[in-house]
């Protein structure tokens, strides 16, 4: 069970965590809330941990004061969105525009005026902008509340010697799952990750800046990767 998720035979998961990892992952997952928070200025995005020496508190909060001060955030009910994305570039990959190319496609400006292009961007701006306004708040609601449920049960953790054993419902699965996706989309959009440089991030040496930002991008990864296998049909605890 230790570094990676295995069944319960209920439709939930179990990992053995040490202190080190509770650490960075209940970091990790305050600063991306911090991230999604509302605001017109975006927090930094999330930044590797050096070790398990900080909670994310600030000065002198208690873990408690620090989390009743992110579940305050919120939006007016029935408040209308933005309607224009955002402009950094790691919010404005966990919030996408619904229509369009994607974001590794030609500039509108770029497109020749009066072509079928240009149109069918147009298009797509105008229904990506109205999609945005009417769903923003609620994705970053839901993103929010699967990053609560992390810390949440980070907290609800009291590490020994040999660590600790999370165990997550079925429900509490799906919402880590999302989370820790968050993360990873965080990060490598930090890193510039494409589907071409898994190599070159492997190679990185210990002197590169980068290299404490690719590690926890590669253990979330795996961590990702055995909680899908988990909730997998017909997976179940041997």
């Amino acid at each position: 069970m230790a570094g990676h998720f295995e069944p319960t035979g209920d439709g939930g998961a179990a990992i053995a965590l040490d202190e080190v990892e509770i650490s960075i992952l209940r970091s990790l997952a305050v600063q991306l809330l911090e991230l999604i928070g509302p605001g017109s200025e975006p927090a930094d995005p999330p930044q590797a941990p050096q070790g398990a020496g900080s909670s994310g508190a600030e000065d002198g909060a208690s873990m408690e004061e620090e989390l009743a001060g992110i579940e305050a955030v919120s939006w007016p009910p029935f408040a209308e969105g933005p309607s224009e994305p955002p402009a950094d570039p790691v919010l404005a990959r966990l919030f996408p525009d619904a229509y369009g190319p994607g974001p590794d496609a030609a500039p509108a400006e770029d497109l020749e005026p009066g072509s079928d292009e240009a149109a069918r961007a147009k298009q797509d701006r105008v229904a990506s902008a109205e999609f945005r306004r009417y769903t923003e708040n609620d994705l970053r609601a839901h993103k929010r509340e699967a990053g609560l449920a992390v810390v949440r049960a980070l907290d609800g953790l009291t590490p020994g010697e040999r660590g600790a054993v999370l165990t997550l419902t079925p429900e509490q699965s799906q919402q880590w799952l999302g989370a820790l996706n968050d993360l990873r989309l965080a990060i490598g959009t930090r890193l510039e990750v494409s589907d071409d440089s898994d190599d070159e991030l492997y190679r990185l040496p210990d002197t590169d800046e980068r290299k404490p930002m690719v590690m926890a991008y590669l253990w979330l990864g795996g961590l990702q990767e055995t909680l899908v296998e988990t909730l997998l049909p017909g997976t179940g605890a041997d």
